[in-house]
This record gives structure tokens, C-alpha cells and sequence, in this order.
């Protein structure tokens, strides 16, 4: 069973992405306080990150940069999650996200994301 850590500082969004990916059969963690990253990542080991780029005075696009940039983390995909950036701005940086996705966003594509970066 593949394990996500999804990253939001919106509890609610938390709470359904979680519902969703439990359903369709991840083991998914969350976290709503980007400066813990790193020791959450160190703790549960996921095979892919889920983040938003606004996080409550942190920017997602530094914590990513930050994941790539690691020995021990750059391999973990990450999908950045945003209802306020343009897709072609966020994976045009510096140690992109693997991919992006805007908010509101559709469940489907949401579980064909994953599911392309998890066999990838």
C-alpha cells in the first residue's frame, strides 16, 4: 500500500483528501504545518507528497525546492496543489514539483496524478 503525506494548512481540505485517498486505497498522513515537513517525511517514509503553495506564511514551492534538493528525500514525488498559481509558473521552477494540480480539482484527475507518479 503506497503512502501519502498530504500537506495543507486548510484542515477541511486535509480531512477530504484524506477521505478520498484512504478510499481508493492509500495509507495517507497528514500534516498542517509546513515546518514540520521534514520530520514527518523522516518519520513516515511516503512515496509521495501532496502540497499546497500557500501554507500558512511558508511557500510550498521553497518546501519542494527543499525535498529536491535533499539526497535522502528527492526522490519522493511531489505534486503541488494551488488555487491562486499558474500551472506552467509552479513547473517552471527551480526543482519543480513532479506535477501540479489546481484547486478545486477534480477527483479523477486527482487519483490518475497519483497513480502516474507512483509508477513512475
Amino acid at each position: 500500500m503506497s503512502r501519502i503525506l498530504a500537506v495543507d494548512d486548510d484542515q477541511d481540505i486535509l480531512e477530504v483528501l484524506q477521505l478520498i485517498l484512504e478510499d481508493s486505497g492509500y495509507q495517507v498522513e497528514t500534516l498542517s504545518d509546513g515546518h514540520q515537513l521534514f520530520d514527518k517525511i523522516n518519520k513516515e517514509h511516503p512515496d509521495l507528497i501532496l502540497m499546497d503553495i500557500m501554507l500558512n506564511g511558508l511557500d510550498g514551492r521553497d518546501l519542494c525546492k527543499n525535498v529536491k534538493l535533499n539526497n535522502k528525500t528527492q526522490s519522493i514525488p511531489v505534486i503541488m496543489i494551488s488555487a491562486s498559481h499558474n500551472v506552467s509558473d509552479v513547473l517552471k521552477q527551480e526543482c519543480a514539483p513532479d506535477d501540479f494540480l489546481a484547486k478545486p480539482f477534480d477527483i479523477s484527475m486527482l487519483l490518475n496524478k497519483i497513480q502516474r507518479q507512483l509508477a513512475a
